[in-house]
């Protein structure tokens, strides 16, 4: 389809054969193709969401060992679900109202409740949002926290090593790392920032030294270069 965006590998039928969903953009459709072996993929079969799928995760989020996906929808202001049905199908989108502009997506369960949340990077409204699993894959309105400026990328790790998930953001126009730390029950305190490069686009959040402890590696598209943030 046109202007594809984004991609996830993740078996999705269960055959043991890692198969591709891709977000595209223009023609606002998510596509599986799944894996015919010997690493050959058979034709798409396309899916559609809301106006302007940015990315896409693939995660179980209704705990029936079924990987489903998630897609936020920038141009109509949403976060789409699609439950999989069994065999790699899935069914149609289930709609969640976020506010302006998601792009970037992360599945976690930030609650210890032992359901898989959703946290949305919303760019154009300068937050990103924590929709709740209330079992079955069904969400609750999403409750925001306010972040830097144009936030494009969202990551979920423990960074404070007390067990709780907690946020990391990219904040495109404001050239800072955002991390809100979690407070407890999948609340979270308001964000400190980390000044970084121009344009920061993406964000990971690996141990990168090996000192048991989770480091911020980051791209900044303005500045042409890659920058990580060990942790103290």
């Amino acid at each position: 389809d046109t202007d594809p965006w984004s991609v996830a590998v993740v078996d999705v039928n269960s055959d043991n054969k890692p198969d591709i969903i891709v977000a595209n953009y223009v023609s606002n459709t998510v596509s599986v193709l799944l894996n015919a072996g010997n690493g050959t993929f058979h034709a798409q079969t396309t899916y559609p969401v809301g106006t302007g799928p940015w990315s896409v995760a693939v995660f179980d989020v209704n705990n029936d060992n079924k990987p489903d996906i998630i897609v936020p929808n920038f141009g109509s202001n949403s976060v789409g679900i699609l439950l999989n049905t069994g065999n790699g199908t899935f069914h149609a989108q289930t709609i969640y109202s976020v506010t302006s502009g998601p792009v970037s997506v992360a599945v976690v369960d930030v609650n210890n409740d032992n359901k898989s949340d959703i946290i949305v990077a919303n760019y154009d409204s300068n937050t990103v949002g924590v929709l709740f699993n209330t079992g079955n894959g069904i969400f609750n309105a999403q409750i925001t926290y306010s972040v830097g400026i144009n936030p494009v990328s969202v990551a979920v790790a423990d960074v404070n090593n007390d067990n709780k998930p907690d946020i990391i953001v990219a904040n495109f126009g404001s050239n800072n790392i955002g991390v809100l730390l979690n407070a407890g029950n999948g609340t979270f305190n308001a964000q400190t920032t980390y000044s970084v490069g121009t344009n920061p686009i993406s964000v990971a959040v690996v141990d990168m030294n090996s000192d048991n402890k989770f480091d911020i590696t980051y791209a900044n598209s303005g500045s042409n270069n890659v920058g990580v943030l060990l942790h103290c």
